[in-house]
């Protein structure tokens, strides 16, 4: 045993969260637009057919999404160009986002990160999304 004290997960997002800079919808719309950032949005089918769909945004579910977007990877997407790539992580609230650009970093994606509020922000400040 390592005798560290476990984490809860509060204290694991606190973590993670400060290894890099969130993006509120408006910014990460605006870096979409100007082709500065791939949205990747992470949410399971239930809630994107419920919710609808950022138009623009490269859907991977959550359990693909290291194997989809490392540029090295056999199983990569076309859009995992290189470990420079801004990627903006969207899932429904903004929790498994966070854990998940963490993971990114782990890759050597070093600009991930994820949005504030995750897809309900989005919808709440009004962005586009498509049924």
């Amino acid at each position: 045993m390592s005798g560290e004290r476990p984490v809860g997960i509060d204290e694991l997002l606190e973590r993670v969260r400060a290894r890099y800079t969130r993006v509120e919808a408006p910014e990460a719309y605006e870096a979409s637009r100007a082709g500065e950032a791939l949205l990747v949005d992470i949410r399971y089918a239930a809630l994107r057919e419920r919710d609808g769909l950022i138009p623009g945004a490269l859907v991977v579910e959550r359990n693909e999404l290291e194997w989809r977007l490392d540029p090295q990877g056999s199983h990569r997407v076309p859009e995992a160009t290189g470990h420079d790539l801004r990627i903006v992580v969207i899932c429904n609230e903004g929790y498994a986002s966070s854990l998940a650009a963490a993971s990114l970093h782990g890759l050597g994606l070093h600009r991930a990160t994820d949005l504030v509020g995750g897809f309900q922000a989005w919808k709440a400040a009004g962005l586009p999304v498509t049924p």
